[in-house]
């Protein structure tokens, strides 16, 4: 990009593609030329940790979900996120009595998520876990030089600037949604989310016994369907659907040993939800 000069000026500009442009026009958006992502850590898979899924059921389930990411650290890099669980709803209905804003209430999310990034990575501290900002991301290739399994928080960084939703004031780009992000950001190998479910289902399994398992479908099919509860947060199908670098997405049961070894094999265990 060279330098040009204004005319009948000493004023130097940095001549580019951008220069002069609206960047909220979608026409010259449409016709905007760039180069493919690069893909930064082709060969991490991004795996979050469900809060009320797994970590709150302590030694029920997360002991058993430790073991098999530690019998797989030696075939695969991963980064490890968690969720907030049981104790960031109890602190978001707080807030919500209390009349506390968006931003406010992300705040509150990010504060447990980070608590439960703590209790993972000291679980596996025997093991090389160590707990990592999320601006840390790009030393991953020192951590794992020296035998790391990097733990973060799965809250999105947005805290105080968190886009108010349409109904109500929960946040709904919380972990989940920090966790997409992460692995689009990175160009992950894989994105795993560990749940304490098969996967998806066109209802909550819990509460109806006969929702149907869904072990396979695009993010665009599984909008269209407008399924009242979803086992992931909804912006998840359209940050998959807008990825360059991402083709699926996995969930699968933290619960059923063996269920991630099989994800990080590449198998279709679980649900698969890919890009369009």
């Amino acid at each position: 990009m060279p330098l040009m000069r204004e005319r009948d000026s000493k004023r130097l500009h940095v001549k580019s593609i951008l220069m002069g442009e609206s960047l909220v026009s979608e026409s010259f958006l449409e016709t905007l030329e760039v180069a493919p992502q690069r893909r930064l850590f082709p060969d991490v898979n991004v795996i979050k940790i469900g809060g009320q899924s797994i970590c709150d059921r302590g030694k029920r389930a997360l002991p058993g979900v430790v073991d098999e990411i530690v019998a797989n650290r030696a075939a695969h890099k991963m980064l490890l996120m968690t969720g907030g669980g049981t104790r960031s709803r109890h602190i978001y209905a707080i807030g919500l009595e209390l009349g506390m804003p968006t931003g406010v209430i992300a705040a509150f999310g990010s504060s447990v998520s980070r608590q439960n990034a703590l209790l993972l990575a000291t679980l596996l501290a025997d093991h090389g876990g160590i707990e990592i900002d999320q601006d840390a991301i790009m030393k991953l290739p020192n951590y794992f030089a020296q035998g790391c399994i990097p733990v973060t928080q799965g809250m999105p960084p947005y805290d105080f600037f968190a886009i108010p939703p349409e109904k109500g004031r929960i946040p709904v780009h919380r972990t989940d949604v920090g966790t997409i992000l992460m692995a689009d950001l990175i160009g992950a190998r894989s994105c795993i989310f560990v749940k304490d479910e098969r996967g998806l289902f066109t209802d909550d399994p819990k509460k109806d016994p006969d929702a149907e398992f869904i072990d396979k479908i695009s993010a665009s099919e599984l909008m269209a369907l407008e399924l009242d509860d979803l086992i992931i947060e909804r912006p998840c199908l359209q940050i998959l659907r807008n990825s360059e670098v991402l083709d699926r997405i996995q969930i699968v049961n933290g619960l059923e040993r063996g269920a991630l070894t099989a994800a990080l094999a590449g198998q279709d265990v679980g649900t698969v939800i890919t890009r369009d």
